[in-house]
């Protein structure tokens, strides 16, 4: 009997990705994923140098290095990759679902963000950052228009990659609705919005709050607003221009724990 198209389809996604790997370049992003236990790592390329500088991580890993000159380094990296002399392929990260990384910790106020087209993987990087530090349990992203896991993005998050979760979905308005039903009050960034964050937070600091942050430029879609409980601004001073989304998310996350 023929398999249908849609279960064939689904098999080869399902191959896919189970082929796909990442190349992490950089002292730091190495470091910390050659340190985490749920990586899935393949192939280590270092400079004399590099292996030095990493010599305690590469003992924890378990992994043989290739030594490699660093004027023909070894890994297929972009020619302008600021490697430092260290590359490493790996699997990318399986953080389970909305469900399980989004429910509270004990005595947690659940922060989470979630992004809408943000396709530049220096910005998400630097959310995942910023997400770390304030404590936020996900950074959730479509599958489809969204930076996926890569070694640029994983070098502008420093480390975080490896310990803040960063689930992409296939739908971002249905993983709004989980959100919704755990109890999350969804609040999407908009400069035209009349209401400041702040102002929405007066009395609901002890809710689970998702912050929702669209593109630079186009914003949120009108189905992610419509999906949202509330619009909201960031307060500003003046009347100079709008903030980057890594640092809308980052102001964002600070106004939204800052009276927990």
């Amino acid at each position: 009997m023929k398999k249908p198209k849609w279960v064939i389809e689904k098999e080869q996604s399902r191959r896919a990705s189970a082929a796909e790997t990442v190349w992490l370049f950089g002292l730091h992003a190495v470091r910390d994923a050659l340190e985490n236990p749920a990586r899935e790592r393949l192939r280590l390329v270092l400079t004399l140098n590099a292996q030095s500088k990493l010599a305690d991580a590469i003992a924890a890993s378990g992994m043989e290095p290739e030594i490699s000159d660093p004027r023909k380094f070894a890994a297929p990296l972009d020619p302008q990759s600021v490697h430092q002399g260290a590359a490493l392929e790996v699997k990318p990260l399986h953080w389970g679902s909305v469900e399980e990384r989004c429910l509270a910790a004990d005595g947690q106020t659940p922060r989470v963000v979630l992004l809408d087209r943000v396709t530049d993987p220096h910005n998400v990087g630097a959310i995942l950052r910023s997400a770390e530090v304030f404590g936020a349990r996900a950074v959730i992203a479509p599958q489809r228009q969204s930076a996926p896991e890569t070694g640029a993005l994983a070098k502008t998050a420093s480390g975080a990659l490896e310990r803040q979760p960063y689930l992409r979905v296939k739908n971002l308005a249905n993983a709004m609705e989980t959100l919704r039903s755990m109890g999350y009050i969804l609040l999407g960034l908009d400069g035209e919005a009349g209401t400041t964050i702040d102002a929405a937070m007066q009395g609901r600091a002890d809710r689970p709050v998702a912050l929702v942050l669209g593109a630079e430029g186009p914003g949120l879609r009108e189905k992610t607003k419509e999906t949202c409980d509330m619009l909201v601004k960031i307060d500003a001073k003046g009347a100079f221009g709008s903030l980057n989304v890594s640092n809308a998310a980052a102001v964002a996350l600070y106004a939204s724990t800052r009276d927990e």
